[in-house]
């Protein structure tokens, strides 16, 4: 992943932390809590990194002719946050188009689009979305697919508190729609 942008507001991002821990009768002034407002702070500078980030950066055509053939990439690891707990979700993307008008771009390019929309606070389905409306718009690929697989911390350690359950969230496009290729029919 590129390097994340400072926080906007680091000072005020390390007062937030200090008075969360002041609210949950801790001493953020203890030798064990003193560096952790500035630590979480660049923890999170780093975990929302994915907002400067911009997919058409990446979803820039390479040069000459290429033979139009799918290009699918197979569990893309990721972490993301889910914003309804701050609480983080992770797993795997399955991404891949047929190309089109836009033409291909390098496969690093498919991952880097996978971590621009996973570091930012999301939730899955939306994530799914985004990743294929990237695809759509700056590929106009001939057909398209993405699979999110994730595990849910928000799920495991609170309200159900069942751990290691999947969520599954599927978008086909195109020629794919009706007929998706195999790596999106695999458990």
């Amino acid at each position: 992943m590129r390097p994340s942008p400072a926080l906007p507001d680091p000072a005020a991002a390390e007062a937030a932390i200090r008075a969360l821990l002041r609210s949950f009768g801790q001493d953020p002034a203890s030798p064990e809590l003193a560096d952790t407002p500035s630590r979480v702070a660049e923890f999170w500078a780093e975990r929302l990194a994915g907002y400067a980030m911009d997919p058409a950066d990446d979803l820039k055509p390479l040069p000459g002719e290429l033979a139009p053939v799918p290009v699918i990439l197979e569990r893309i690891p990721f972490v993301s946050t889910c914003e309804h707990h701050l609480a983080p979700f992770e797993g795997h993307a399955t991404v891949g188009y047929l190309p089109g008008a836009g033409g291909t771009v390098g496969l690093s390019k498919l991952v880097r689009v996978v971590q621009a929309y996973a570091c930012r606070l999301q939730v899955q389905e939306r994530m799914a979305r985004q990743i294929a409306d990237a695809l759509q718009t700056h590929l106009r690929p001939a057909a398209w697919g993405v699979q999110l697989v994730a595990v849910h911390t928000c799920m495991a350690h609170r309200g159900v508190k069942t751990p290691g359950v999947p969520v599954r969230t599927t978008l086909m496009g195109g020629l794919w729609e009706s007929a998706p290729p195999a790596p999106f029919l695999r458990s």
